[in-house]
């Protein structure tokens, strides 16, 4: 079943007035990938009714209205990336293309479209219902946070976009809680893992530098991002409270990770793994390609790589499906209409983490003095791919089943340090699980940059391209590693660039093609360097290229 999205839908429903409508960036695609489809089943599975209006336009009410007004709230979202970040490239350029618009023509995300599509129902919506943000773009710009495209400090995106309440992380638990306080007309405000505005900073929270301060300084700057981002935990994590001008933004402790239990009843809801016929009739919508016939085996990442909004967005600890939830979802793939017999992909945000975490962490939450990965893997993370090996094992014994991919990306210092079963799960992933080439991150070589990066030193790329290529020739295999490198990361200049170019051409004998420049994400240690042009951690200057010609030619020094 589809959620309604048109008057079409509630008649055959038999719905009057829905409980929620959410409004979002992306195509409605019905998938667990579509957070805006996950949280309406979710709801839905929950006793309440949903509705979804899709990539609306501004200039009329035709599209936000067709629904009618929610009886609880509007749900608004951006979509599954950033909207700034899906609608420019790294060198400010309007990109032309978008994977997740009917059509694959860039022309239906509006920029920054959570606060476009809030000011669009406060517009029309004439019963002024509570909306509700969240998603990514609402949750890495919770607080106030460095903007690449303005180059300046913003504020909260809940004070920019005048919504009511900020829903951040991977809300299933938060939203549902909310849902049934404001159907009840309860209090939601002691709720983990939202954010919301009050006349005066809440007892006991943390109150970070205003901001004020933060847009005047950027020495205040750093220290409220330092205390905002050790305050990420669920477990040791305390609320926070930041003026900005006249009030306050409260933002909650995050919400407790999922048990195993409810994550596989997450993903075994019902999905069509489809886009609704009438939003076919728009064009095809290139993201199904890789989602329909792919499976999610796990949340959260410890990579804590500083480039990265993971960590700040799904979290620090890692939560895996069980091995029946998983080949339950992939014999329901393999029964839906055009399946070739190929999964695309058995991952999650880094693909060999499953059943991977530190019995410590998951007690007494995540330590603030060391990184579970960097500069090398804690060995209180007891690393073993075992229950990965067993998981695939099984996937390939499904008879309906010719290739399961693993196309997400995988550590490779983890394979590394696992000294009893890491060597097998890569010959395993080797020979089962690429179509002949296996893609690996280690963005760079320098050792000052994959410092500031959070990535693991040479020597383990030198290892594992060794232990790659072993495998292979055991194997009699010609298959080969795809590389991905970043240009223009705080840190790099022309010098840099060069360096990684004769490594490149000494020792990997490619011409990299996979080169992006450097992006700084919101609420991402990166974005702090990019930003105060110092390094958070020691203090010291950094070199920062901000001439976005440079950047390019960075870029080309490697690819031309």
């Amino acid at each position: 079943m589809f959620l309604p999205i048109n008057q079409k839908d509630l008649k055959k429903l038999g719905i009057n007035q829905l409980d929620i409508i959410f409004v979002t960036g992306d195509c409605y695609i019905d998938s667990p990938y579509c957070g805006v489809a996950l949280l309406g089943k979710y709801l839905y599975k929950n006793g309440f009714t949903v509705g979804i209006v899709s990539q609306p336009r501004l200039d009329t009410d035709e599209d936000i209205m067709k629904l009618g007004t929610p009886r609880l709230f509007w749900g608004v979202t951006a979509g599954s990336v950033d909207s700034m970040v899906a609608n420019y490239t790294p060198l400010r350029k309007k990109r032309k293309e978008d994977d997740f618009t009917p059509g694959g023509i860039n022309n239906k995300r509006p920029d920054r479209a959570t606060i476009a599509y809030v000011n669009l129902i406060k517009r029309y919506d004439r019963f002024k219902k509570p909306i509700i943000i969240g998603g990514i773009e609402a949750s890495l710009r919770r607080v106030a946070h460095y903007d690449y495209w303005d180059d300046k400090i913003r504020k909260s995106i809940l004070f920019d976009s005048k919504a009511d309440i900020l829903v951040y992380g991977m809300g299933e638990i938060t939203l549902l809680e909310l849902t049934k306080r404001l159907a009840n007309n309860e209090d939601f405000r002691d709720i983990r893992g939202i954010c919301y505005i009050d006349k005066t900073p809440k007892e006991d929270f943390i109150l970070l530098p205003s901001f004020d301060e933060v847009s005047s300084d950027k020495d205040r700057f750093i220290d409220m991002f330092n205390l905002f981002y050790e305050n990420n935990d669920p477990i040791t994590a305390k609320g926070l409270c930041q003026k900005h001008i006249d009030r306050f933004l409260i933002h909650n402790p995050p919400q407790r990770i999922l048990t195993q239990k409810e994550l596989d009843e997450i993903y075994e809801l019902e999905f069509e793994h489809d886009i609704p016929p009438e939003l076919k009739k728009l064009g095809k919508v290139k993201a199904l390609d890789t989602i329909k016939f792919s499976i999610t085996i796990n949340r959260g990442c410890y990579g804590e790589c500083n480039f990265c909004a993971i960590t700040v967005h799904q979290g620090a600890t890692v939560v895996s499906r069980s091995k029946r939830s998983i080949i339950n979802e992939i014999k329901k793939i393999s029964k839906l209409k055009n399946f070739d017999g190929i999964i695309r992909d058995i991952g999650g945000p880094t693909a060999n983490m499953y059943e991977i975490e530190c019995t410590k962490k998951l007690k007494s939450g995540k330590c603030k003095d060391k990184r579970c990965l960097f500069p090398n893997p804690c060995k209180s993370l007891k690393i073993d791919h075992s229950p990965l090996i067993s998981l695939l094992e099984e996937i390939r014994r499904v008879p309906s089943i010719k290739k399961a991919f693993v196309a997400s990306g995988i550590r490779y210092d983890m394979v590394l340090n696992d000294k009893e079963n890491g060597g097998r799960y890569l010959e395993d992933l080797i020979v089962h699980h690429t179509s002949g080439q296996l893609k690996i991150a280690p963005e760079h070589i320098d050792p000052n940059l994959l410092r500031l990066m959070g990535k693991p030193p040479l020597s383990d790329l030198k290892r594992f391209i060794e232990d790659f290529y072993k495998i292979c020739r055991k194997n009699r295999l010609k298959y080969f590693l795809t590389y991905y490198f970043i240009a223009a990361h705080p840190g790099c200049g022309t010098k840099e660039m060069e360096k990684l170019k004769n490594y490149i051409s000494e020792n990997i004998r490619i011409k990299p093609e996979q080169v992006q420049i450097f992006t700084p994400l919101p609420s991402t240690y990166s974005s702090v360097v990019y930003w105060t042009e110092k390094d958070p951690f020691t203090g010291e200057k950094v070199f920062v290229e901000k001439d976005l010609r440079k950047k390019k030619l960075q870029k080309e020094i490697i690819t031309v």
